[in-house]
């Protein structure tokens, strides 16, 4: 209000002080042997004291053209406090930005984590405040959300397709007892190499649903011709295993043949997808090995119905 009276807005008043705290500088360049250098001269004896300021006058443009003074402290209190250097707002709320780099071999998902529980069990926010947090580690989470939602798509895609060509429920659901095992072997690979589980393992994951099945489908469909032969069950369970092993073995050391060189890390940015090829060839092997092992005792525990040809025949008199 006394500022008012004096024809002082406190726009006018901030402008004033302002300038006067601000210290001058003259910025040139120097050319030396062809490199061009910045240089920042600054006036170290400009910037007011407090006693300067209680004795600084603003400057009163009147009407008439004339212009007056008076004193700071008539329109103002001096106080010395701490403050902000800049204020920042998100969404009409005031907000401050804490960003830090992690060191070399630190996992940025623990670190994240460890973070979080030492903020929560030491009380280090105040209440009223709230947190978010963000960066590299929130994209990484997000991109695994998405990478199980593909898991989940995968799993149920592999399913119906194989329930639409065995024009069965049972003979698919043994056979997808192998991707379980693909992820474990996948997750050994991982572990034994010194790997995380990354985004980009994830995607070896994704891999194996579609990769391991083949294994069993040959299997599966196996015991079943044979048991449509007349076989009997465990009979064809043993027969399949006999015939069917060669094929399983080579259909998967091919593959995972050609993925030794990306997993051994060969060639420029390989790197980069070498946990696709690890967590592939670990789950081939370990997958392959238990699948002749534990497809059988499944199919025994599952597949226990009787199953019989029907012949052109026998469907003629059906249908007369």
């Amino acid at each position: 209000n006394i500022a008012m009276e004096e024809g002082l807005t406190v726009a006018q008043v901030y402008q004033q002080i302002a300038a006067k705290l601000q210290k001058e500088k003259t910025a040139t360049q120097l050319k030396q042997e062809g490199t061009q250098i910045d240089v920042v001269i600054e006036n170290s004896t400009t910037g007011f004291t407090r006693k300067q300021l209680e004795k600084m006058k603003l400057n009163i443009d009147q009407q008439d053209g004339t212009r007056e003074t008076v004193r700071l402290t008539r329109v103002a209190d001096i106080d010395q406090d701490a403050s902000l250097s800049s204020i920042a707002h998100d969404e009409q709320k005031r907000c401050v930005s804490v960003t830090a780099g992690l060191k070399e071999g630190y996992n940025i998902t623990k670190v994240d984590s460890s973070i979080r529980k030492m903020i929560r069990d030491d009380n280090l926010i105040p209440s009223g405040i709230v947190t978010h947090y963000g960066g590299q580690n929130e994209e990484i989470m997000d991109s695994m959300r998405q990478m199980m939602l593909m898991l989940i798509v995968g799993f149920m895609l592999v399913y119906l397709i194989m329930v639409a060509q065995f024009q069965s429920i049972r003979s698919p659901l043994i056979i997808i007892f192998t991707i379980p095992l693909a992820f474990t072997g996948g997750m050994i690979a991982l572990l034994l190499t010194g790997q995380v589980l990354s985004v980009v393992s994830m995607m070896g994951m994704v891999m194996l649903m579609g990769i391991v099945v083949n294994n069993a489908i040959v299997l599966v469909d196996c015991i079943n011709r044979f048991r449509l032969e007349g076989m009997e069950l465990t009979e064809a369970i043993i027969q399949a295993g006999a015939v069917r092993m060669r094929p399983v073995i080579m259909t998967a050391a091919t593959t995972i043949l050609g993925l030794l060189p990306l997993a051994l890390g060969l060639g420029d940015g390989a790197e980069m997808v070498q946990p696709v090829a690890i967590v592939c060839i670990g789950g081939l092997i370990y997958a392959t090995l238990t699948t002749l092992l534990v497809i059988p005792v499944m199919y025994r525990l599952i597949g226990r119905k009787h199953m019989e040809k029907i012949e052109d025949e026998e469907l003629e008199i059906v249908n007369v």
